[in-house]
Formats: structure tokens, sequence, C-alpha cells
């Protein structure tokens, strides 16, 4: 008969349940706040002050994408960009400090008040009988603001990962869209386009989830899911971006001669050095966002240090030391080939220990070459020695060939340098690593290794 539950385990679930419950559902509303500042709303305020600001009009800075929203369950005529691009352009402006914005996009409505307040100034005097008189005159713009949202592209980078073992795990997975504006200046005496800049910002999406599945006896099961997801509003987007290209406009401007700065040796204002460090950033990436100096041709030098552990026919396998250093030449940023070397410890406890060392010629493949995060494969074959260290075993001194596959995730901290994580699995041909030539297959040395590597 199955036992019942007792009430301790039976409120340690309600609690459980009660304390995950707020971060799926909600259980209360939050009440209307003033808009939280954007990263580069602060770096706008702080801009070193004109001598005189400009008149700027702008009458309507769309969204040109003409995207709508993607909808897995049929068609949707909501926008993927947001169609208040115009409000968020005069916000920006007016925190600059640089521009006097004026309405253009609502002159129609502007216009029709203007004129419902002459027609009752004409039929009603002033309190001592004068008359009340013409409104004062709109003002006219010396600059014309212009462009939009010209580009918003989903699924620019996607990723995942998932692993699960005996029925608990968990998965990742991540997207990233991107949103491009084009901001012009133009004279409104001339009609020549003073400055032109353009800007990009990644949208980016992350969603993680872990749980479990398993009976932990015949007749109860245990199921638990936990979950966290994360989408970057398009509009605080749209937004930065239009913030960063009207700072750009602003400081590309001054060093035009466009418009001066209220102190001259403001031009050596901190934020005309930011500007110059960012285009350096900017000009390392390709049309994808991703570095494009990561150019991997020439060689590569490679050392590693980290852990491995032996899987064969003794229980309770050790976790030993491992280095490894490699050479490898690389014909192209994509995938290289060389030489590679391991050394360190296998065993088991109370079985036998054994230093390994094996040689390999491998290859590398990188499956984002142009990324400054990439995950790479590698394959190769090459042969492992085994000597006895520790008596009564009977481990042969026999040359092992084996064969490599693994992979792992590599980041460029540099020019010509990466941090690498490495996870590989060395299978030998022959059976009998560990002594023993029983079972249905190999032994083999499972191998996580953390290194660097220099391109020259």
């Amino acid at each position: 008969m199955r036992p019942a539950p007792t009430p301790a385990r039976f409120a340690l679930a309600v609690v459980l349940c009660a304390g995950c419950a707020p971060y799926a559902t909600p259980m209360e509303t939050r009440p209307a706040r003033p808009e939280s500042p954007t990263r580069n709303q602060q770096v706008l305020v702080d801009l070193p002050p004109p001598q005189e600001q400009v008149v700027a009009a702008v009458y309507r800075f769309r969204d040109q994408t003409g995207q709508y929203k993607p909808s897995e369950t049929g068609a949707s005529w909501s926008t993927a960009v947001t169609q208040g691009a115009t409000s968020i352009l005069m916000r920006a402006l007016e925190d600059s400090g640089w521009f006097v914005p004026i309405e253009r996009e609502g002159l129609s409505n502007l216009l029709n008040e203007r004129q419902i307040i002459q027609s009752i100034r004409a039929q009603y005097e002033g309190p001592e009988g004068e008359s009340l008189g013409p409104l004062p005159p709109l003002l006219y713009a010396g600059v014309l603001l212009e462009g939009g949202v010209v580009g918003y592209d989903t699924n620019l980078l996607t990723s995942g990962f998932g692993a699960r073992y005996f029925g608990a795990g968990g998965s990742g997975q991540y997207r990233q869209d991107q949103v491009t504006i084009y901001l012009r200046a133009v004279s409104t005496q001339t009609g020549r386009v003073l400055k032109s800049v353009s800007t990009t910002k990644t949208i980016a999406s992350q969603q993680m989830d872990a749980g479990i599945f398993r009976f932990v006896e015949v007749d109860r099961l245990v199921e638990a899911e936990i979950g966290y997801s994360f989408n970057e509003p398009p509009v605080v987007a749209v937004t930065e971006a239009i913030q960063e290209a009207v700072r750009m406009l602003v400081l590309e401007g001054v060093r035009d001669g466009l418009w001066p700065l209220a102190d001259p040796a403001d031009a050596a204002h901190p934020a005309f050095a930011a500007l110059d460090r960012e285009r350096d950033r900017s000009d390392a990436l390709d049309p994808f966002g991703f570095w494009a100096g990561a150019d991997r041709r020439g060689v590569a030098f490679e050392i590693a240090a980290g852990a491995r552990r032996y899987q064969g026919n003794y229980r309770d396998p050790e976790v030993r030391a491992l280095g490894e250093v490699a050479i490898r030449w690389m014909p192209s940023a994509r995938w290289g080939i060389g030489l590679s070397g391991s050394a360190g410890e296998i065993g088991a406890d109370r079985a036998f220990r054994s230093t390994a060392a094996s040689g390999a010629l491998d290859a590398v493949l990188h499956l984002m070459p142009a990324a400054r995060t990439s995950p790479f494969f590698r394959v190769g074959v090459g042969v492992l020695a085994p000597a006895v260290e520790s008596p009564g075993t009977e481990i042969g001194e026999d040359l092992f060939p084996f064969a490599i596959l693994g992979g792992g995730l590599e980041h460029l901290v540099g020019d010509r340098t990466g941090l690498r994580i490495t996870f590989a699995n060395h299978y030998p041909f022959l059976d009998g690593l560990d002594g023993v030539e029983e079972g249905s297959g190999h032994d083999s040395i499972w191998n996580l290794s953390l290194g660097l590597a220099w391109y020259r």
C-alpha cells in the first residue's frame, strides 16, 4: 500500500509552488511610472553646450520598413517597428540641448487652432476696448531633419543549447534582431544635405528553462519546471538608435563647422574621444555586426589545461589533471589543420593509474569565423601511449591508435588572442587501455580544457 504523504512533505510542496507562482503569473498590477532613461540618454544630455541652439523641424520621421510582426497563427496587422519615431526624435532633440524643435507633424492642427484664435480675437476686444491684435508669427526652421527607420532585420543571429540526463536537464535559446536608423540634416534655404548619419541597434531575445521528469520509485514520479525569458522591447531599441543618431549629428556637425560650440575649449570634450572609439569599434564590424577582424589566417599556437576522465571496465573512474599543446596552420578564418599533443593521468579508484601521453593530427572548423565568439568542431586521429604507474596492473606499453571527436567555444579577447574551452573524446581503435579487454565497447578518455590561442 502506498504510504500517505506526510504533512511536512505536503507543506513543502505548497511552499515551493507558491514561491514559483509569482514568476509565472504576477498576482498584482503595477502603477504607471515615468519612462525609464535609456543608456544613451545621459550621454546625450552630457553633450557640450552650443553657441546658439538650432531651430529644427521634423515633419515625419517614420517607419520605412513596412514590416509586420511575425505570427505563427496567421496574418498580423501589427507593425514590427513603432510608428511613434517622430515623437522619440523630438524628445531626443530636446534632451541634447542643441536644437529648438518646432511642431510640423501636426502642422494642420496647429494652423487650424491659430485660425480659431484669430477669429475669436477679431470678434472680441480687450478689457479696455483695445484690439487684441494678430498672433505672433510661427518660428521657421533653419534645418529640416529627415530620415526614418530604414531597416528591421529579424533572426540575424539564432543559437541554442540543451542537455538532458535521466529526465533532468535544461535548454536555452537566443535570437538577435537589428534595427537601422538614418538621419540627415537639410538646409531649408538651399536644400543642401548638411550631414547624414546612420546607426544600428541589436534587439536581443533570450529564453532559458530547466526541468526534471523522473520516477524516484516504481509508482512515484517527480516533475518540476522553471523557466525565464527576456525580450528587449523594440521601442527601446529604436529610442537608443535615434538618440545615438542625434548625438552623432551634433558631434560630427561641430567638426564639420556646421554649428559652433559655446566654448572653443570644448573641442577637447570627452564626447568627441568617445565618438572616435565607437567609430573604431564599428569599423571592426561587418554589416551583420560580427567582428571583421577575426581573420585567423596564419599559424595558431595553443596551450590549455583541464581535466580528463577515463571510461572503461573499472568502476569509480578518477578525474585527473590534463595539459595540451597544439600548433595549426590556418589557411582561412574558418578552418585549420595541425598537430596536437596532450598528457595526463587516467585511472580508477583502487584499480589502476596510468600516465597517458598522446599525439594527434587534427582539424578545427569554426562555425562563425566572422564573430568574436564562435563555436567550433574538432576531429582527428592519433596515437596514445599509456605508462603503468600503480603496481599490480598489467597495462601494456603498446601504442593505441585513436580518433578525436569534440568541439568547443572560442572568444577572441584581442586581435590575435582567443580564449577557448574544448570538450573532446579520445576513442581508441583497440581495447585494453585499462589492461582489461572486455565488453562490447572500447575504453575511452574524456577531456575538458580551458586554454589560450595565439594567431600569427
